[in-house]
């Protein structure tokens, strides 16, 4: 299990936002009323269903859920990076700006100055033909850094990320790293551009345990030294907890549930929410054995009138079956329940 110690968490800072220029505060990434629907012959339901989703400056933030619940095509949008002839409807604003309504120039700049991404999966990230110090400093030459000053800084960030040896790291090519260390190379990458966001899918999936806390460690630390927001997406509520300040659930393309991590794991207002937390392994030894969640997720063939949890729920009604229930706020929290006021879950 992973805590924020592991992770290599420092001293705590405040989420901030910006203001625009009537003084009202303006957050780093802010998602509202995201619908993304593919052709009508491809898909049943929309991938993404009216979702809504914050964050501000220095704060990271979780969205997590099963395979396929939307959370890497939620993430793309950020970047204007959506399937071949979805339609998208609602906004995406990164600093005050819909990314959704931006032309080529306009998405150039957010993709090189202000939003970076690290993919799950390094080696699909980089070209293996190529140099890794070739990869690390073709974006800042594409910003107009000269030659031998982008060789320097792309040292620098090899060397922040834990890599022994940049210099002649920047000589080898990409299959010559480990998972963990092409990892490391990706998340340089990411920064090479001081973004305000960056968007982190899954970023430790393929590696193992003592790995995963080495990365989630490295980017805690750069996270505090160069005051970036982070949405970092996941399957591992545990991992979630070790990192984010606050957590989005998402199922079938909705968000279920969102709170500040404690909150989330002390109390859970969401049937599924409770149950990843049940299904969970852990490592004491008077914990309980994990439960699966019965059934399996709704696909996108599938578009079923109410709760997309309902049939796959040990709280579901008949009502669940055929309306589907709102995102009610209430503080901090945001659920998407029916029953969420009946204290089904106490």
């Amino acid at each position: 299990m992973f805590d924020k110690t592991t992770a290599g968490d420092t001293e705590a800072r405040p989420a901030t936002s910006g203001t625009d220029t009537a003084g009202r505060d303006v957050p780093l990434l802010d998602i509202a009323g995201l619908t993304l629907r593919l052709p009508d012959h491809a898909a049943a339901r929309p991938i993404l269903d009216g979702v809504d989703l914050r964050v501000d400056r220095g704060e990271t933030v979780g969205l997590v859920g099963e395979s396929g619940s939307g959370k890497s095509v939620a993430c793309r949008t950020v970047l204007g990076l959506l399937p071949k002839g979805a339609r998208a409807e609602g906004t995406v604003r990164v600093e005050g700006t819909d990314v959704l309504a931006m032309g080529a120039a306009g998405l150039r700049d957010v993709r090189r100055n202000k939003v970076a991404m690290v993919f799950q999966d390094p080696r699909a990230s980089v070209n293996p033909m190529r140099r890794v110090g070739d990869f690390l400093t073709e974006g800042l030459r594409v910003r107009g850094v000269p030659k031998e000053q982008a060789l320097a800084r792309a040292q620098e960030l090899l060397t922040e990320v834990g890599i022994r040896d940049p210099h002649g790291a920047l000589r080898r090519f990409p299959h010559q790293f480990s998972g963990g260390m092409l990892q490391r190379v990706v998340i340089a990458a990411a920064l090479s551009g001081d973004p305000a966001l960056l968007l982190a899918d899954e970023p430790t999936t393929a590696l193992d345990v003592t790995t995963q806390a080495e990365v989630v460690g490295i980017l805690r630390r750069l996270q505090h030294r160069h005051g970036t927001g982070m949405l970092f997406v996941t399957h591992d509520l545990e991992l979630a907890a070790a990192i984010c300040d606050r957590i989005y659930v998402m199922y079938a393309g909705r968000i279920v549930e969102s709170q500040p991590v404690a909150d989330l794991f002390a109390r859970p207002r969401h049937p599924y929410t409770a149950a990843l937390l049940a299904s969970t392994p852990r490592l004491e030894a008077d914990a309980a054995a994990p439960q699966p969640i019965p059934g399996r997720p709704v696909s996108l063939a599938e578009a079923p009138p109410g709760c997309a949890f309902a049939a796959r729920c040990a709280f579901a009604i008949e009502r669940c079956r055929s309306e589907a229930p709102a995102l009610v706020s209430d503080g901090p929290a945001a659920v998407a329940c029916l029953r969420a006021d009946e204290g089904i879950l106490q």
